[in-house]
């Protein structure tokens, strides 16, 4: 039974501890809501005499400023005081009791009131006192609030603790103890003259500062820059300052008053530092050696196949390199100076790169690597210099000898592309290369059949070739010519790459490139990354072809008699082609090339024979022609434009220029148009483009037929439209529609403009439709190989669920014509080791349940056997 006199007394002496401690945090609550003023005010005075303010202000304005400061001291810690008041026992009670549900202390201390002589109402009491005692025990020390923001609403106090934590850091404290002297400059002038230096070398020399009234030799030696201050107490030239270290005039005037006698300079040079007068000292003073820091190339230049060229090099200082710089000019005496270069080549400025600097590092020595790609520069391909160029902190610099090396860029194995870059390098060399460059880029695109074999290619040359010339009509700007010089760009690299969407033309492309990379006698980096593309590009062809076969339902008893050729043959052909380029042998490597290649179209030839163009393929091959022909009337309009702002061309050489312009037309048509197509829709046969109406028949008749032939493009256009495949609801297939849609009215309105003779509206009216037929080629493209790759994942599932009892044990192809075996690869991936030993484990496993069939253990057995 509870002891009820004693329950009240031994709750409460269970609260010692929360109870002190909950006491203890409104002390500490009351000090800093008392005296957090006077904290801010220590803290801040401490920070600007660690900075040394006062060693840098006049010592009336420092006498000043610690004259405020203790005023305000005085008031803050009276303000505290007053406000301070220690807490009593019965104020933490009353705290540590208000954290409770129910005031449980206060109840311990309270008595009966009613009933004290029924025993029913005391035990009710006794019983209602022990549920308070219970409760007390459970309390816990109460967490003081330690925040004053309410009453520094502006945090003045984080301030002066951001000060002082900088003081910390980056100040001296040993500075503090130079107030006394400087408010003891009074006593001085009274007890006699005195002196006291200070020498701070340079930050980045890493180097401590020196007291001079410690340093009893009479030689210093010092980094060139150090800072030298001297504070002179006493009578005013009772002391004096001699010096010949900081390049001043020696006969400077001395100071005139005390404030003035405080003396900071820099030392430049060696020379002696005297304080003449009572107690002075005298120094010969030296500098300490900063050589200029040493660069050079550390290492040969190695270039990536995308041109990506990487040059290490070493860099030392004596007390570390800040920054540096390659500085690349071309070296104009080993230019061979033919065809495009035989102009004198436009002004431009050397190329200047920032070379990289260790982070981590030290920078007094280290090596790095230049890492740039520089394949679109003018430069690229030719003869230049290379000069690095490396700076301390004091400003001196240091330069290698230059070094001649070609500006590496990327190669270009086409020889189209390789034609164009070469064109484009030309641009760049002189504008005045610019009639040259169109006239041969004419040339190179004379027969597009038999170069081009991306007709997007063939158009954006056109387009680049067309702004050239209409640029030389005026000057070309050195705005333009970077602009069409970007444009070849992107049309050799288009040529270069290609689109590798498709499997066969990748793979092509890939053997194509690698045969001009061997001719042209390419670095081992350029080969081995084209060894990689070849290995893809063949992995992705083998994969489409087997896709296809299987779509088509293709049966091998077709091909009985036709070669095979497994995944394991093309490997070891292309390991076989990759020893011989590596051992040098390119003859033979081209031979092996040529072989695959010609194993490689057979393959193509066979899987094409006999098949017949999809609506997809019919419907592509509609829009592209519709693409053709909006090319071809754009590319008339224009030259329509251009007679009627140049009305003095079309005399004479009128007929010549249509017949050259026809042949050029007729002749060398888009990719995939047949011989002899070169009528436009509604264009009368025999009329080629050479055979132009002549001036007199030029203008309103020539804007009605052109209108006529728009018309007839667009109405071709709705006929496609609506004989479109089914596209289903694939976000491509509604883009295609909208894009078509979007093509069909901008040729309506091209064909209004054509009716009214506004050539311009039209021109933009037709650029605008062309840009859609191109949208709308690429949307039906991605929405057919999506639904092939869909019908393609059907069959895939319906050709498992047929094969399941084609399996072996090990849940392989039995084949077909009773060969064992898969033309799958097993082994894919690069740790064939790995995949081996996980095939014998499964083996081993398997071998050990003898619930299986007994023919099947008997075969597990003997593959454990043989391997």
């Amino acid at each position: 039974m509870t002891d009820t006199t004693q329950s009240p007394q031994a709750a409460l002496a269970a609260l010692r501890w929360p109870l002190r401690l909950t006491r203890a945090g409104m002390v500490a609550e009351r000090l800093t809501r008392a005296f957090w003023p006077l904290a801010s005010l220590l803290l801040a005075v401490a920070a600007a005499l660690a900075f040394g303010v006062h060693e840098v202000v006049p010592r009336g304005w420092v006498l000043g400023g610690l004259g405020a400061a203790g005023l305000a001291t005085l008031a803050a810690v009276g303000l505290g005081v007053r406000a301070f008041h220690w807490p009593t026992r019965a104020e933490a009670l009353d705290r540590l009791d208000r954290t409770l549900p129910g005031r449980p202390i206060t109840a311990l201390a309270d008595s009966q009131a009613i009933g004290a002589g029924d025993a029913a109402s005391r035990a009710v009491w006794q019983a209602h006192v022990a549920r308070m005692a219970d409760r007390a025990r459970s309390a816990r020390a109460v967490t003081p609030d330690l925040r004053v923001s309410a009453r520094d609403p502006y945090a003045l106090r984080y301030v002066a603790l951001t000060g002082f934590v900088m003081a910390l850091v980056f100040g001296s404290f040993w500075r503090v103890a130079t107030v006394g002297d400087v408010a003891a400059n009074g006593a001085a002038l009274a007890a006699g003259p005195a002196w006291e230096g200070w020498v701070e070398p340079p930050a980045y020399t890493g180097k401590p500062s020196l007291y001079l009234n410690d340093i009893r030799s009479a030689t210093l030696t010092v980094p060139r820059g150090s800072r030298l201050t001297l504070r002179l107490y006493g009578e005013v030239g009772a002391l004096n300052v001699r010096e010949t270290v900081s390049g001043r005039d020696v006969a400077s005037p001395a100071p005139d008053d005390a404030d003035t006698m405080a003396q900071a300079l820099d030392i430049l040079r060696p020379g002696e530092l005297a304080i003449e007068g009572p107690g002075g000292r005298s120094w010969q003073i030296a500098l300490t050696p900063d050589t200029p820091p040493e660069i050079a190339l550390d290492g040969p230049l190695e270039v990536k196949a995308d041109g990506e060229m990487a040059q290490p090099f070493a860099a030392r200082d004596d007390y570390g390199v800040v920054s540096g710089r390659a500085t690349i000019s071309l070296d104009m005496a080993a230019v061979p100076r033919r065809y495009g270069l035989a102009r004198d080549p436009d002004p431009r400025e050397a190329l200047v790169l920032d070379l990289p600097m260790t982070i981590t590092g030290d920078r007094r020595s280290f090596g790095e690597t230049l890492i740039e790609n520089l394949s679109t520069h003018p430069w690229a391909g030719l003869p230049v210099r290379i000069a690095l160029s490396a700076e301390d902190a004091l400003g001196q610099q240091g330069r290698s000898d230059p070094v001649q090396m070609i500006l590496p860029g990327r190669r270009f194995f086409d020889p189209l592309a390789k034609a164009i870059v070469e064109q484009r390098r030309d641009l760049l060399w002189a504008r005045d290369n610019g009639r040259r460059v169109a006239q041969v880029l004419r040339a190179v695109s004379f027969q597009p059949d038999e170069v081009f074999r991306d007709e997007s290619a063939y158009l954006q040359l056109r387009v680049a070739i067309r702004r050239l010339e209409a640029a030389l009509e005026g000057d070309l700007t050195a705005v333009q010519q970077e602009e069409i010089a970007q444009a070849l760009w992107d049309i050799a690299l288009l040529i270069e790459e290609g689109d590798l969407s498709d499997a066969a033309e990748r793979l092509r492309r890939a053997q194509e490139r690698l045969a001009e990379a061997m001719k042209d006698g390419a670095s081992d980096a350029e080969i081995a990354d084209l060894m990689q593309e070849l290995r893809e590009a063949m992995q992705d062809y083998m994969r489409q072809l087997a896709q296809q076969q299987t779509e088509d339902g293709q049966q091998q008893a077709e091909n009985q008699n036709s070669q095979e050729i497994t995944g394991d043959q093309l490997q070891e052909m292309l390991e076989r082609l990759e020893q011989l380029m590596q051992e040098g042998r390119m003859a033979e490597a081209q031979q092996l090339l040529e072989m695959l290649r010609q194993m490689m179209e057979n393959m193509q030839v066979t899987q094409g024979e006999g098949g017949m163009q999809t609506p997809g393929q019919q419907a592509m091959e509609g829009l592209s022609e519709a693409l053709r022909d909006q090319q071809s009337l754009n590319d008339e309009a224009f030259r329509d434009l251009q007679e009627q702002f140049n009305p003095g061309q079309q005399g004479q050489g009128q007929q010549g220029q249509g017949q050259q312009q026809g042949q050029q037309d007729g002749q060398g048509q888009q990719p995939g148009q047949q011989q002899g197509q070169g009528q436009q829709p509604g264009q009368q046969p025999g009329q080629g483009e050479g055979q132009r109406p002549g001036a007199e028949g030029r203008g309103g008749d020539m804007g009605q037929s052109l209108a006529d032939r728009q018309r007839a493009l667009r109405r071709e256009l709705e006929r496609q439209q609506q004989a479109l495949p089914g596209l289903g609801n694939a976000p491509t297939g509604e883009a295609t529609r909208e894009a078509l849609d979007r093509a069909g009215r901008a040729m309506g309105e091209a064909e209004e403009a054509l009716r009214q003779d506004d050539l311009a509206g039209a021109l933009d009216s037709q650029a605008e439709a062309m840009e859609a037929l191109r949208e709308g080629l690429r949307n039906l493209g991605e929405a057919l190989a999506q639904n092939q790759r869909n019908q393609g994942q059907q069959g895939e599932a319906m050709g498992r669920a047929e094969a399941g009892d084609r399996r072996d044990p090990l849940g392989r192809d039995r084949g077909t014509s009773g060969r064992a075996g898969t033309d799958e690869q097993v082994l894919q991936g690069e740790d064939v080791y790995g995949r081996a030993r996980e095939l014998l484990d499964e083996i081993r496993r398997r071998s050990g349940e003898q619930g299986r069939p007994e023919i099947e253990l008997e075969y597990l057995r003997r593959l454990l056997d043989r391997f």
